[in-house]
């Protein structure tokens, strides 16, 4: 079922951080092809509905998305009617053809009000018997999504995940740190440079590397520079790089960013830094220097044409530090991401009038971290 290159489409459900609706259209319109239509979910801004002629692990290869559902709709008044024969078989199959997709998932669990139900529980049971799968509902790997039919008024919809774990869930990230950015938020940040195979790329406060990884990983590049001021953080950082095929293609420099260390390297046509939002890590008011000092020294490894990309949660702050920052940068678009509770931002600026000088300032243009430390990446809230 799901290897077949032929018969007729199934619909299946794409799910994905509000606020990244433009950027998954983008890229399944360029892996998938432009054949593939995509509606909306109603009610909904964070899932897509598409038609899917083809085998279903095309879609795990999508870099901007949390989970990939195949969708099957019942007209059936309640869940419990599904364990009737004529329902029961479809859902084994579904489920026969992501455990061919690999890895094999361990057992299911399902994703629904009422879940602990008479109903529910007779259901488990038959999909346990039918499968050779245990059913278990706190720690299950293969996931099934029950809710009211989307595109039909009288029916219910089961929703069985491809994957075993979230897409967002990266297998690169053999080292993390809590609150680490977003693998599907970097993977978009990377579409939203525009990519090209000559650029050259800085990762300012690289940390344990998700955006240098993601980027990477949506092309290749002339050149690839992470900057760190802690060696062990930039360690971690290498040890993602090769659990990503990815050995050798980043030079992983251990300074502070406000040196100029990693400026002889550049100028760089991309840059990319997801700075402390001032709650796991850093603070609001270290936060304010940090920021102006990162758009100074940007600016300055900045080629003519360069992109910038910021991800951040301090939006007023970073709002302020660009007002001040009006002959450095000019914003090119903001991307507003709903993840966990938080909104942060992608900023996507390009550079405005010359760029400075290129020699040191006598003095730092911001003030220095508690240990007088400077430009060192941190973890960030809402990892996958």
């Amino acid at each position: 079922m799901a290897r077949r290159r032929g018969g007729p489409a199934h619909p299946m459900e794409l799910v994905f951080l509000p606020g990244l609706a433009e950027v998954v259209a983008a890229e399944v319109g360029e892996r998938l092809g432009p054949a593939v239509r995509l509606r909306p979910v109603p009610g909904r801004s964070d899932s897509f509905l598409l038609d899917l002629r083809g085998p279903w692990d095309r879609l795990l290869g999508l870099r901007t998305i949390v989970a990939a559902f195949a969708v099957l709709t019942f007209g059936v008044p309640r869940p419990r009617s599904l364990t009737s024969g004529e329902y029961l078989p479809q859902i084994v199959r579904a489920i026969q053809a992501v455990r061919e997709l690999g890895p094999r998932p361990a057992s299911f669990r399902f994703d629904a009000a009422g879940v602990r139900s008479a109903g529910f529980r007779r259901l488990a049971e038959e999909l346990a018997r039918a499968t050779g799968l245990p059913h278990d509902q706190d720690d299950g790997d293969l996931v099934l999504r029950f809710r009211r039919a989307a595109e039909r008024p009288d029916g219910w919809d089961v929703l069985v995940r491809l994957s075993t774990r979230p897409l967002s869930d990266r297998p690169w990230r053999v080292r993390n740190f809590p609150g680490a950015a977003n693998a599907t938020v970097a993977a978009a940040m990377a579409r939203l440079t525009r990519p090209r195979p000559d650029d050259r790329v800085a990762n300012l406060m690289a940390g344990s590397g998700t955006l240098l990884i993601e980027r990477l990983l949506a092309g290749p590049a002339r050149l690839a520079v992470g900057v760190d001021l802690d060696p062990a953080v930039l360690e971690a950082c290498r040890q993602n790089l090769t659990a990503a095929g990815l050995e050798g293609r980043a030079l992983l420099l251990a300074g502070d960013v406000a040196d100029d260390a990693w400026l002889a390297h550049g100028p760089y046509d991309v840059l990319l830094a997801d700075p402390p939002w001032g709650t796991l890590m850093g603070d609001h008011a270290a936060n304010q220097g940090l920021y102006a000092s990162l758009l100074e020294r940007a600016r300055r490894g900045a080629a003519p044409g360069a992109r910038l990309a910021v991800l951040t949660h301090e939006v007023r702050l970073m709002e302020r530090c660009l007002d001040r920052a009006r002959g450095l940068w000019e914003p090119e678009g903001v991307t507003r991401v709903y993840q966990k509770g938080h909104h942060p931002r992608v900023y996507l600026l390009r550079p405005a009038g010359r760029a400075p000088g290129r020699s040191r300032p006598a003095g730092r243009a911001g003030p220095r971290r508690p240990g007088g430390r400077t430009g060192r990446a941190r973890p960030r809230p809402g990892s996958p």
